[in-house]
């Protein structure tokens, strides 16, 4: 009888495969509500030739595999196993920055690398790489990619998948695949290098945008072992400022207004709870700061880079200010419990730890789709209504609305904050991330990344597009080895 163990030793080497208790029970569960199932053992490959060694062996030895990158906490439950005996593959030993071109703008990293570890190596080249809201201090940036997490800056989204670029696939069928412009000619990255070419352009090869399989499936397709990424140049000037109202539906107007022109590199909305959540190092500090701040805040970064930085920045806020007061607005640089700078630091850096939606009450659960900014008020109410229905606190309830690709849709996002240690607010919590995703499904929200029960919501809507999707995971993970159970597989 094969020793399966034995073999993914010498793939690996004894040091790099864990097996002990404490470690498999860190994998066996995360924040989400996943059933929770612990792995049979859990590997850290250090190049993409062990990757794909390990796919090979999975396939022989029909072992579910499920991906891994990022360090905790987990939220969503797409690296808790939905099956027995699985392998967790961490990659988050994978740390090489490969490439850094000022020129043109791209960085190429491995899986593992970190938004703590990337920004300051780009700063040193004069660059940075957009974000999403405050990610965590242990988040994979190619995951955050490949998740479609949204980016705080949407005027410099050309497409939904920006700044992602070209990915090196291990697919689940062991074969391995350079999508874009990396795809064309000689696999070597230096000689392209050499040749001036930057994997710069995503689609291909060939006709087929191969990289967008990838996405949001949950590690089911096969794993990303590097990526090429878009990056931009670190502003020179930049301010960040606020506009408030009472009722979220007064400032539609004018965030559209914003987006028309493309104005302001940062620009999204929070409520006064969300915000708290932000700026508060601890429970009491966001209680105060809830109480002090506006209900609804737009905010808005305006950037200078290299070609007159302090004249592009007063230009566009003075105009930012006459389009303020066509919707009765005012912008201004600090509101009751929050300035501009102290707001910009926040935001331009991951997360410290405690992550900031845990720091309230220790643990939270989101609920995020997409839909049109002029229709998440509709949602608001519903959730709120909800809330009130199983007595959870509707001012305990964060919201967070982030244009996307140019305004052409809106990120909504609702962070329910619980205490994980009491039993009976779990169980409410639970209930309520039930009805209220149920509830936004019939009102015509789009999980486009449909975790745990969202998929069942997603899928049973639309038959036809799970049918196409078993056919291309049959294509790329004949065998079903990669993280079986996720999605509609």
């Amino acid at each position: 009888m094969v020793d399966r163990k034995a073999e993914l030793i010498d793939i690996v080497g004894k040091e790099y495969l864990f097996d002990t208790t404490e470690t498999l029970d860190s994998y066996a569960k995360d924040q989400s509500f996943a059933r929770e199932m612990k792995p049979w053992l859990v590997v850290k490959p250090g190049t993409v030739d062990q990757v794909q060694q390990i796919v090979g062996w999975a396939i022989r030895t029909e072992t579910p595999l499920v991906p891994v990158s990022s360090g905790p906490p987990h939220l969503h439950g797409d690296t808790v196993p939905s099956v027995e005996g699985a392998v967790i593959v961490d990659l988050s030993g994978m740390k090489k920055i490969l490439n850094i071109n000022r020129r043109n703008r791209i960085a190429i990293i491995e899986p593992g690398v970190t938004y703590t570890e990337l920004q300051p190596a780009l700063a040193k080249e004069g660059m940075r790489l957009s974000t999403s809201l405050l990610p965590r201090a242990q988040k994979s940036v190619i995951t955050s990619l490949l998740e479609r997490e949204p980016r705080l800056n949407c005027r410099y989204q050309w497409s939904s998948l920006d700044p992602l670029r070209c990915v090196e696939i291990v697919w689940g069928d062991g074969n391995k695949l350079w999508t874009g412009d990396a795809g064309h000619g000689v696999t070597d990255l230096e000689q392209q290098w050499a040749a001036e070419r930057r994997q710069v352009t995503p689609a291909g090869p060939g006709q087929t945008d191969f990289y967008r399989f990838l996405t949001a499936a949950q590690g089911s397709m096969g794993f990303a072992t590097w990526a090429s990424l878009r990056c931009e140049l670190l502003p020179k000037v930049h301010k960040l400022f606020f506009v408030a109202a009472k009722e979220l539906s007064s400032l539609f107007g004018f965030t559209y207004q914003l987006l028309r022109f493309r104005y302001a590199d940062e620009l999204f909305i929070l409520n006064n709870t969300n915000l708290a959540y932000l700026l508060g190092n601890n429970s009491e500090e966001c209680k105060s700061l809830k109480e002090q701040l506006p209900h609804w805040i737009v905010i808005i970064g305006i950037a200078g880079r290299d070609e007159l930085p302090e004249e592009r920045v007063e230009y566009q806020q003075q105009d930012i200010v006459d389009i303020a007061r066509q919707f009765s607005l005012e912008m201004v640089p600090a509101i009751p419990g929050a300035t501009g700078e102290q707001v910009l630091e926040t935001i331009t850096t991951p997360s410290i730890e405690p992550y900031w939606k845990n720091r309230y009450k220790g643990s939270c659960q989101d609920i995020f789709f997409i839909t049109t900014l002029d229709r998440t008020n509709d949602f608001a109410e519903t959730i709120n209504a909800t809330a009130e229905v199983m007595d959870y606190p509707v001012s305990d309830i964060g919201v967070y609305l982030q244009p996307r690709f140019q305004g052409v849709n809106c990120h909504c996002e609702f962070t329910l904050p619980y205490d994980p240690n009491m039993e009976e607010e779990v169980s409410r919590i639970q209930k309520l991330f039930i009805q209220a995703s149920e509830s936004f499904v019939n009102q015509g929200a789009f999980f486009t990344r449909p975790y745990g029960i969202w998929a069942d919501l997603a899928y049973q809507k639309d038959e036809h597009s799970a049918s196409l999707l078993k056919k291309i995971k049959g294509i790329f993970d004949p065998n079903g080895v990669m993280n079986p159970g996720k999605l509609c597989f």
